[in-house]
């Protein structure tokens, strides 16, 4: 079979679907079917189908891969064991650590709440990472509670890690406001200072009593009145 172009001397020209055959040693042709209503698009289509050339849909000739958001989450896990953050929370892994670790990353990279949190990171590798089940809100605030009761633990193993004995940590929060409109750490919400309709950053203060004894020291050697 093929298609056959009939040109018409005052009309546009005829597309027919022919085939050949022989009759008595004789080769002849007959028409199947006009396809001159066809878009040109199927007739371009069909003239290469009879041609030989096979064609196949694209559902069935590709395979979806997702793409999953990797880098950024990839830094914050990396500085996390480093810091041996994990071991930290809990000295062995379990599911609850997981979502723990995927939270604190997910308040670092997208600051959200709990149900948005568990959309968020299944755009990323984070569940890939922290070999996470699947999880929901319920899931998340269960974790804060098993979280909540360890915290005595957790600040022993701080004290163990960054403190001699018997130091005394002072921990303040403070904030500034700003007159511009471009700070990325900036934004607007409960003014410290009083001053409405500014944009601001909060920030704290963690120090220990030895590091602050320590610094005392080093000024006075420094200059001959005591710092202030």
């Amino acid at each position: 079979m093929y298609i056959a172009r009939i040109p018409n001397r005052s009309s546009p020209p005829a597309f027919l679907l022919r085939e050949s055959y022989r009759e008595d040693g004789k080769v002849k042709t007959r028409t199947l079917a006009n396809l001159s209503k066809l878009p040109h698009e199927a007739l371009s289509l069909l003239k290469r189908f009879l041609q030989g050339e096979h064609f196949v849909s694209a559902e069935t000739a590709f395979e979806s891969v997702r793409s999953w958001h990797h880098g950024h989450v990839q830094a914050v896990i990396d500085a996390m064991r480093k810091l041996r953050f994990d071991r930290l929370v809990n000295s062995h892994a379990c599911p609850q650590r997981e979502r723990v670790l995927a939270m604190v990353a997910a308040r670092i990279l997208a600051p959200e709440s709990k149900l948005a949190t568990t959309r968020w990171w299944e755009t990323t590798t984070l569940p890939q990472l922290l070999a996470l089940d699947q999880s929901d809100e319920d899931d998340l605030y269960a974790a804060m509670d098993w979280l909540l009761q360890r915290q005595a633990q957790i600040e022993q193993r701080l004290a163990k890690r960054h403190l001699s004995d018997d130091a005394l940590v002072l921990y303040d929060l403070s904030s500034s406001d700003f007159e511009g409109s471009h700070c990325p750490l900036a934004a607007l919400g409960h003014n410290r200072d009083g001053k409405k309709g500014k944009l601001q950053v909060n920030y704290g203060l963690l120090e220990s009593t030895e590091f602050s004894s320590n610094l005392a020291a080093i000024c006075s050697l420094k200059q001959p009145h005591p710092c202030k």
